[in-house]
C-alpha cells in the first residue's frame, strides 16, 4: 500500500513538501473575512494585488518559515479587509481634490480596514504587524534621515493605525514615523484622537479626517474653500453629473469628476464609466455652457468645412503665459542637493539596475547589428561566395558566385522621453522612471542615438499666479487653464549622458511633482524635436493617468484638459514626421494613443520602453527592405 502524502511510513521515501493546503487555507479564510464567496485567489510571482473580486499573492516557497507564512497571511487579511469595510462610493464622494491630500485620504482608508480586523481578531493583527514590518524594511525606511525622504501618507497612516489599535508602527517605520510625529501630534492630536469613535462607520470616519487634513493646513487641498469662493465651479459641475447616480448635489458632482489616475486605488471598477461620461459631455453642454466659447473656432466649426485640408482648430485656451516656465534642472536646485538626490535614486533602486541593465544591453545589441555592416550577393565581382563554391569548382565560367560587403543605412535618430512629473507619480513610480531613463540614455549614446529627457508639472497645487489674475480679473468665464507650467529639461539631446546624469535626482524632491497637462508637455516636447536637425525623430510619453488641474477643470468643463490632449495627440499621429509612442502605468493609454502599452506595475517599465523602442527600431528595417514589410508593420501597429 502507498503511503499518505505526508507520511513517515517509509524513511527517506517521503513526497516532496506541498504548498496547497497552505494556499487553500488562506483563501478560504480571505473569502470568510471578505465575505465575498466569488473571491478569485491567485498565487503568482507577480506583485500582490487586488482588482475587483480576484487578488492576486506572492507564490510561497517550498520551504517557507514562519515569518513568511506571517506576512503571506497579513498581505491577504488587508485585502480581505478591504473587501468586507470599504465602500467605493462612499470614498469616492469624501475624496479630497489635491492630490498630497488624497494619497493620505488613501493611505489612511486603508489602515481604518486593517485596524477593523486587528481590533477583532487577534491573529489578524499579528499577521498584519509582520506584514508591515516586511513592506517598510523593503522600501528602505530604516535608513531615512529627513523629512524628504519619509512619506507624509505612510507615516499618517501609521499614527492613526497606532490611535486606532493601540499597537506601535512597526519596528522598520520607527524612523519614518518619528519624523513626522511631533509636527503631526501638535497640529492635529485632538481631532485624531476622535477617529477611534468612527472606526466602523467609513462615511463618518472620513469627515472627521478631513478635519485632520484641514488641521495640518491642507484646507485648499480638502475642496472646500475652493467651493465657496468660486460659484462658477459649482455651475460648471452641475452639468457633469454621473449617470449611474443622478444629480446629486453640486459639491458631490465636482467630486465624482475626480480623474481616473487618483481614483485608481479606490475603485478601478469606475475607470471605465467615468471616462465614457467625461468624453459624453461635448454633447451633453447646454447653450449656456458655450456661450463663453462662440467666439472661438471649436471642434464643431470642422462641420462647415468638410472639403477643407485645413487642420482642425482647438477650442482649448490659455489664460496667461506670463508665469509658465521651461528651466533645466540645474536651475531648479543647487549642485549639494542635486548629488544628495542622485545618491539617495541610486540607493534605492540598487537591486533593479541589474535586470534594466540586461533590458537596455539586448537593445544595444539590437541597435549595433541594424548599424552593422550588411553584403549584397550573387554579384559578378567581388569576393568569392564560398556558398557558391561547389558551382565555382564545378562550372569556373557560371557568373554570379561572388559577394560584396556594403553598409546598412541606419538613420540619424534622436529620442525624446516625457516622463510625467505629477503627484500621482510619487513614490515607486517615478523612481523607477527615473531610473530606466537614465540607464536608456547611457544605452542609446553608446548606439550613436541622441536622447533627450524631459519632464513636466506644474509650479503650484491649484492654480498659481495665473489664477491669482483671473481672480483679478473679475473671474471672467471659460478662462482656459489657470496654472502655471512647469517644463524642466533634465537632459537636452545635445547634453552627454555624463553631464546630466545627476539630475534626473530632482525626481525625489520632495514638493516637485504636482498636477500635469499633458497636452502642452507633448506639445513642447514635439517643438523641441521638430527644431532637430536627425532624420528620425521618436516622442516616448511616460504617464500614469489623464490629464488633471483642479483649478482649470473647477471652470471649465470637466473632460477639458482630456480633450485638448486628444486633439494634440491626434495632430502629432497624423500630421507630424515625429514617431509618438506612449507607456501608461497602471492607466490605460491605449485609448488616447494609437502606438502605445500599458503596464500594471512601474517595475514593468523598463522591459516596456526597451521593447518598444526595439520594435520601432525593427519596423525601420522591416520597411527598407520591402514595401510589403512597410505595409506589414503599419497594420501591425
Amino acid at each position: 500500500m502507498a503511503p499518505r502524502p505526508g507520511s513517515n511510513a517509509i524513511p527517506g521515501n517521503q513526497p516532496q513538501p506541498t504548498t496547497e493546503p497552505f494556499k487553500q487555507s488562506v483563501a478560504g479564510t480571505m473569502r470568510a473575512i471578505s465575505g465575498e464567496p466569488e473571491l478569485e485567489v491567485i498565487f503568482s510571482g507577480d506583485r500582490p494585488g487586488l482588482s475587483g473580486t480576484t487578488a492576486r499573492l506572492p507564490d510561497p516557497s517550498r520551504k517557507t518559515s514562519a515569518q513568511d507564512i506571517a506576512i503571506t497571511r497579513g498581505i491577504s487579511d488587508a485585502m480581505a479587509l478591504r473587501l468586507a469595510c470599504h465602500d467605493t462610493k462612499i470614498h469616492a464622494k469624501a475624496m479630497p481634490n489635491g492630490t498630497d491630500a488624497r494619497a493620505i485620504f488613501e493611505a489612511v482608508e486603508q489602515a481604518r480596514c486593517e485596524a477593523v480586523g486587528a481590533r477583532r481578531m487577534e491573529g489578524v493583527r499579528d499577521n498584519l504587524s509582520a506584514m508591515l514590518n516586511d513592506r517598510y524594511l523593503k522600501t528602505n525606511a530604516p535608513d531615512i534621515n529627513s523629512r524628504e525622504e519619509a512619506p507624509l501618507q505612510d507615516a499618517l497612516s501609521l499614527i492613526v493605525r497606532e490611535r486606532l489599535t493601540g499597537v506601535a508602527p512597526p519596528e522598520s517605520a520607527s524612523k519614518l514615523v518619528d519624523m513626522w510625529r511631533d509636527w503631526v501630534e501638535q497640529k492635529a492630536g485632538s481631532n485624531l484622537d476622535g477617529l477611534a469613535e468612527t472606526i466602523e462607520d467609513q462615511g463618518q470616519f472620513a469627515e472627521r479626517f478631513r478635519d485632520v487634513l484641514r488641521d495640518l493646513d491642507m484646507s485648499d487641498e480638502v475642496g472646500d474653500a475652493d467651493q465657496d469662493d468660486e460659484p462658477e465651479q459649482n455651475e460648471d459641475d452641475g452639468n457633469n453629473d454621473d449617470a449611474e447616480t443622478g444629480a446629486e448635489n453640486e459639491e458631490d458632482a465636482g467630486q465624482e469628476e475626480a480623474p481616473p489616475q487618483d481614483m485608481e486605488m479606490s475603485g478601478q471598477e469606475q475607470e471605465t464609466g467615468e471616462t465614457e461620461a467625461a468624453e459624453a459631455e461635448v454633447d451633453q453642454l447646454s447653450d449656456d455652457d458655450m456661450a463663453g466659447e462662440s467666439e472661438e473656432p471649436g471642434e464643431s466649426d470642422r462641420q462647415e468645412q468638410p472639403f477643407s485640408n485645413s487642420p482642425p482648430v482647438s477650442d482649448y485656451r490659455v489664460f496667461s503665459t506670463q508665469f509658465d516656465e521651461t528651466i533645466s534642472a540645474e536651475d531648479l536646485c543647487d549642485s549639494a542637493e542635486l548629488d544628495r538626490l542622485r545618491g539617495f535614486l541610486d540607493k534605492q533602486l540598487t537591486h533593479l539596475q541589474g535586470a534594466v541593465a540586461r533590458l537596455a544591453n539586448r537593445l544595444q545589441r539590437k541597435l549595433m547589428a541594424q548599424q552593422s555592416r550588411a553584403w549584397d550577393f550573387d554579384l559578378e565581382e567581388g569576393l568569392l561566395d564560398t556558398a557558391r563554391l561547389t558551382r565555382a569548382v564545378t562550372d569556373p565560367m557560371a557568373p554570379l558566385a561572388f559577394k560584396q560587403e556594403r553598409d546598412t543605412n541606419f538613420r540619424d535618430t534622436v529620442v525624446t522621453l516625457l516622463l510625467d512629473n505629477s503627484g500621482s507619480m510619487r513614490g515607486r513610480p517615478i523612481t523607477v522612471a527615473a531610473t530606466c531613463a537614465d540607464i536608456l540614455a547611457r544605452t542609446l549614446e553608446r548606439c550613436g542615438v541622441k536622447v533627450e529627457i524631459l519632464g513636466f508639472t506644474t509650479k503650484a497645487w491649484k492654480g498659481g499666479q495665473s489664477r491669482e489674475s483671473w481672480i483679478g480679473a473679475g473671474k471672467p468665464p471659460s478662462p482656459g487653464r489657470l496654472n502655471d507650467l512647469r517644463h524642466i529639461i533634465y537632459k537636452s539631446a545635445d547634453a552627454p549622458w555624463r553631464r546630466a546624469r545627476r539630475n534626473l535626482g530632482l525626481m525625489m524632491r520632495e514638493g516637485l511633482l504636482k498636477e500635469n497637462i499633458d497636452g502642452e508637455a507633448l506639445l513642447w516636447a514635439h517643438d523641441r524635436l521638430l527644431g532637430r536637425p536627425e532624420q528620425r525623430r521618436i516622442l516616448m510619453m511616460i504617464s500614469d493617468g489623464a490629464p488633471v488641474d483642479d483649478c482649470t477643470l473647477s471652470v471649465n468643463p470637466g473632460n477639458y484638459l482630456e480633450r485638448h490632449l486628444r486633439y494634440v495627440i491626434e495632430d502629432i499621429e497624423t500630421r507630424s514626421p515625429v514617431e509618438l509612442i506612449a507607456i501608461g502605468i497602471g492607466h490605460d493609454v491605449t485609448r488616447y494613443y494609437r502606438r502605445a502599452v500599458t503596464i500594471v506595475d512601474a517595475e514593468e517599465l523598463a522591459g516596456a520602453m526597451t521593447d518598444q523602442l526595439a520594435d520601432l527600431f525593427d519596423d525601420e528595417v522591416q520597411g527598407e527592405q520591402s514595401p510589403r514589410g512597410r505595409r506589414r508593420a503599419r497594420r501591425h501597429r
